[in-house]
């Protein structure tokens, strides 16, 4: 139980510097500006703490749910597995809707698609890596 809340908490916290790095940066920002007109002008930073302190429980959970469920013998593979998993249901499904209902680069779009990638295997690592199910 122990290892589960560090590694939660340490998911929530790398899942907020990944997404800090990946929506703040200058090329972020110049690929983005399509979103200014609806973006907020501040961040409450308290609230974007405690959901991705959230997320990181909640994808650490389903990570030791599915874990028998997914392929592979090592947790790496079943961490990449789980990564694409999330990648998908999480980051393509929501690139294909902004695709569709906005008027959004592709060079936005592949953006979103690959920094997505490329957390959700960071943070699937984490887990393969270093949780696994009891009994």
């Amino acid at each position: 139980m122990l290892r589960y809340i560090v590694v939660s908490i340490v998911g929530g916290v790398l899942f907020g510097i990944l997404d800090g790095l990946i929506n703040a940066n200058p090329l972020a920002q110049r690929l983005y500006e399509v979103y200014k007109p609806i973006a907020r002008t501040s961040v409450n930073a308290l609230a974007g703490i405690t959901i991705d302190l959230v997320y990181g429980f909640v994808m650490a959970a389903v990570f030791l749910l599915l874990y028998r469920s997914l392929p592979g013998e090592t947790g790496f593979v079943k961490g990449s597995s789980f990564a694409f998993l999330v990648w998908f249901f999480r980051v393509v499904m929501y690139g294909v809707s902004q695709w569709m209902m906005f008027k959004v680069s592709i060079g936005t779009l592949l953006y979103t698609l690959v920094t997505g990638l490329g957390e959700m295997l960071i943070l699937g690592i984490l887990y393969g890596s270093t949780l696994k199910p009891t009994t």
